[in-house]
Formats: structure tokens, sequence, C-alpha cells
């Protein structure tokens, strides 16, 4: 087993120092010009540092607290009075999936984040659509007419709109056949003429609520790109650089250079972009890596500003193109960088909002504390079975008949206050993932075999089990062999018995949907339908309908839908 290291400050002080000597503008050469870029992805709205875990070049896994804006802040300050003229880019998903911090405001405290950290351009990602192709336009614009009307402008009593450019090459508008937001941005740096094309993944539109994308094509990523190359020498611009919402993986450490095992959707994209586009950054896969493919190179700065990929081009002066290109990432851990102190009262203002806000009380309970059970003798919980409902019940419209929650996601006891009324940071503290819920088709053999898959070797039940919304029952036999483990016949809907060769719409969360916690099955499900709701949210108008009806949730126990035969 690979150690360990809980801190490892002095190590990545000196890999951010010799990053940093890396990328330092070198002595000028009349004939070139070194551009210097700092790139983020997959920001979704994470104001605050947070912990990761990766593998340096060593091969050593190492876990640090890293990110935050104040850093983000601070390290770009060091970079830019090295080299003035760094522009900060982005690769999509900045906001969307957020913490409360972030999300409760529609995720204006991050644009506002953005704003000041002097971000230039990005391109859009498949959760910058979360709220619908009007609410990312007012993001962009600014406005406070809002699908989302209990959350815009609701932060600073209005918004002015993000200073930096979202692009989308391949997002047209299906009556004008237009692009739907620019396809490029040019900037002129060192005298020279730099493109930036932004495109996200072609599949976006599936991970999206439809209507809020109504009347929008996703096109073919790398045709989109090539389509507007013309169009931009014609401006004399021959250098160009793809910020892409799509990406890849790779079993190389995220700071290895010029790595050649990157697979994975965008490694198709790249090798049909047209060879004069050198330099292309991802983002969408959470993943770092600094690869080649075809000789280009392709980077990705893992997610949550926990990394920035400081990417160097040098650019002919003569002809305007690109005869260079390196990159480094750089893991910004707490004690690496100065915090900037007025990003940093930033973060304070909104923290202190945002207090004030959860504390806001959401529906009156049955009960004044449901237990989150660490003892894994107990299958089965009061909060687990609520929350499985509260799913069920904010997936109805998309036909769920059945919601699947893991324990391990619900991440402490609920405590109510006086008169057993929840407030909005205790749902958050229950709950604070902010997963989405999607809705799948599952065939009762899935079902079953989900249900066996509890118990396999190496889990044990010591995740817990899967809590199940209302009127959903199975027993179990723990003496049983593995695989065999779920009692036949005895798992019902209803009181009907699940048959494995029928179809049913299951709620379940995404991380599940993508086979967390080690449940294999749950990716092979089909049909799936995002909700583009997050489970705390379906928890609160869960609680809210309940009260209102006089019929408040919650028990002192469970409900007896997980049973252990004898």
């Amino acid at each position: 087993m690979k150690p360990i290291f809980r801190t490892a400050l002095p190590a990545l002080l000196l890999a951010s120092a010799l990053a940093g000597c890396a990328h330092r503008h070198p002595a000028a050469d009349p004939a070139i010009a070194t551009i210097q870029l700092a790139a983020l992805n997959d920001f979704h709205g994470n104001l605050e540092a947070s912990s990761v875990t990766y593998t340096d070049v060593g091969g050593v896994e190492r876990t640090v607290t890293a990110g935050g804006i104040a850093t983000i802040a601070g390290a770009l300050n060091a970079w830019r009075k090295d080299d003035p003229e760094l522009l900060l880019v982005g690769a999509g998903d900045l906001i969307g999936a957020s913490p409360a911090l972030s999300l409760m405001w529609a995720d204006e405290p991050t644009l506002a984040a953005m704003n000041r950290l002097g971000l230039r351009v990005s391109s859009v990602g498949n959760h910058e659509f979360d709220g619908g192709r009007a609410e990312l336009l007012r993001q962009q614009k600014g406005g406070c007419t809002s699908p989302r009307p209990e959350k815009a402008c609701r932060f600073d009593g209005a918004w002015q709109g993000a200073a930096f450019q979202y692009l989308a090459a391949n997002v047209f508008d299906m009556v004008t056949n237009k692009p739907f937001l620019p396809a490029y941005h040019v900037e002129t740096v060192r005298g020279v003429k730099v493109a930036f094309i932004g495109a996200v993944l072609k599949d976006a539109a599936s991970s999206v609520l439809a209507s809020g994308v109504a009347g929008l094509q996703f096109a073919d990523e790398a045709q989109s790109i090539n389509r507007v190359l013309p169009e931009l020498r014609a401006q004399g611009v021959n250098a160009f650089v793809v910020l892409i919402h799509e990406g890849g993986r790779t079993p190389s450490p995220q700071q290895k250079q010029d790595c050649t095992d990157l697979y994975g959707p965008l490694v198709d994209v790249v090798k049909k972009l047209d060879p004069a586009i050198r330099v292309v950054i991802s983002g969408h896969s959470h993943k770092g890596y600094l690869c080649r493919v075809d000789g280009r190179l392709v980077t990705q700065a893992e997610m949550g500003g926990h990394m920035l990929s400081r990417v160097t081009i040098d650019v002919d002066r003569a002809t305007g193109r690109v005869v260079g290109e390196r990159a480094a990432n750089v893991v910004l851990a707490q004690g690496s960088f100065p915090p900037d102190a007025a990003m940093d009262g930033f973060l304070q203002t909104v923290r202190a909002r945002s207090e004030q806000a959860l504390a806001r009380p959401v529906a009156r309970l049955a009960v004044d504390t449901l237990v989150r059970p660490d003892d894994d003798t107990i299958d089965e919980s009061a909060l687990g079975d609520l929350i499985a409902d509260s799913m069920l019940y904010g997936a109805r419209a998309y036909g769920a008949q059945i919601a699947f929650m893991n324990r391990g996601g619900i991440r402490t006891t609920l405590k109510t206050g006086a008169g057993n009324v929840a407030t909005l940071g205790q749902l958050q503290a229950v709950l604070p993932f902010g997963n989405t819920i999607e809705v799948v088709n599952m065939t009762g053999a899935q079902i079953y075999a989900v249900l066996e898959e509890q118990f396999l070797a190496g889990r044990g039940v010591t995740r817990g089990l899967l809590q199940v919304s209302d009127g959903f029952t199975y027993q179990w036999n723990p003496s049983r062999p593995e695989g065999m483990r779920v009692v036949d016949k005895s798992v019902l809907l209803h009181g009907v018995q699940i048959e494995k060769g029928n179809t049913y719409r299951v709620a379940i969360n995404h991380f599940l949907l993508e086979g967390g916690d080690s449940f294999p099955t749950f990716k092979q499900v089909t049909n799936v339908a995002p909700t583009n709701m997050r489970d705390v949210d379906a928890l609160a108008e869960y609680l809210i309908s309940r009260d209102r009806a006089g019929k408040p949730a919650g028990a002192a126990s469970d409900a007896g839908r997980i049973r252990r035969a004898k």
C-alpha cells in the first residue's frame, strides 16, 4: 500500500516554487512571444478550501487541504507579479452542483469571485445549464429576472453579470442556427493575437433538464471548433487554444509531464481537431493530467480549485503560430501561497450572509431527533427512511416508484430546534454533498443484483445498507452464501413481488449512478432522467409538504422495510 502523508507542505512549497521557476518569463527573444495562462475547471462553487487526495510524481499518495478563493487569488498575485499579462481561463462547470455557500445565492458569489480573480474567458460546462438557458444568459449578462427568483439577486440585491465571457462553439440556437453563446474570444498578449475557442461535451443535453435547454442543439465538438478557424484566420489570428468541457482519464499522476496514456471521449475529439490547434485545456472528468495526444498538449486541473494548470505558449511573431507549449499542474495547498486579504474578506462576507440564511426554519418534524446509526448491525434507520421517501417525492414527476439512498451520503444525525423545527443549515449538515437525483430504468433482476451487491466480499455491511423508500420491502439472510443472501420472493413493492423480467423506475443519486460505494449494477441502468434536483432540496420540499398537510414527517424508529430472516 502506498503511504499516505496527511501533511506535506514542505514538499508542496518546493513543488510550487519549482513550478513558478519553470514558468518565469524567459529572456526576451524578439522573434517569440511567450504567453502564460492559468487554467481552472470544474470549480463547482467551491469558495472554501477542502481536502483533496492525489498521487504525486513520485507515486506517493498525499492528502492536503487545498483551494479556496483567497489562496487561488494569492497564487495569481504571485504569478502576475512575475508576468502581469498572465491570463486566467476556465474549462466549464465553474458553477452548479455547488456547496450551499454559493448555490443558495444562484451561484452569484462564485461568479463574483471569478470577476475578482480576473477570469477572462471560459467554456460552458453542462452544469452551467442547470438553471436552464435563460438563467445562464442572466448570469452572463446580469439582471434579476430568473427562473429561480428565490435565489437570484438575493445575495447582493442586484446582479451585474459575469465580467468574463462564456464560450460555446458547439451549442446552437435551433431557430436562428447561430451559436447560443460566442464561439471564441480573441486576446492580444505581447503583441500577438490568441483565440480561445470554447466547447462543451455534445451529450450535455442528456445531463440537464430537457425543458431548460429546449431549442438548443449540442453539436459535434471537433467539427464545431474547426468550423471557426477560417473566420479567425481572416482576422489575422493563427494561435488557437481550445477550452473544452469534456475529459479523459489516465493512470499517470496529475503532475506527470507529457503523459501518453490518456483515454476517454476527449481523446477522440482531440484527434479530429485541425493540426494548427496545439493546446487543449479540458474539464468534466475531475482528473488532473498533463498529456500529449497526437503531439498536442492536453491538460486538466482536477476540480474544486484544488489545482491550477499553468500553461506556457510560445508564438512566432512573424507567423502568429504556436511553436511551443508546456504546462505544469500546481496543487494550491493551504500555506503554499499567501492568501489574498481582499478575497478573504469577500469570503467572510459570503459566510456571514450564508450563515444567517442557513438558520432559516424549513419545516416542523414529528420528532426532535432522527439518528444516523453508526452501528453496522442496524440495517435501517428512521432518518434513512425519511431521506429515501423525500427522494421519491422529489422524483415523482419522473415516474419514480422506488428510491435508494446510500447511507454514506447521510453524514450526521438530524437534530431539530424548538418545536421540532428543522433549519436549512441542519438539513445541509445531513446531506452536504449536493448530490442530484436521477431517475432510471431498472429491471427486477438488476434490483435483486444491487441488493446482493450490498453483501459482497470486502463490503460486508460496513458502509450500511441502502436505505429504501416507502412501499419497498425485502428480507435477507446473513447465514446464506454471497450472492444468495436476499430471500427469494421477499422483494416487494406495495406488497406485490418484484418480477425480475419487469422494468421499474428508480430514483438514485448521481454518486450511485456512477457506481459509487461499489455498486456496479447502477452503472448498467437505462433511460436516465436527470431531475436537476439536489437531495437536500428534495428533503426540504418533502418536509414542507408534510408540515403543511398537518402530518409532519419523521418517526422515532424505522419503518421495518428491511428485515433479517431468522
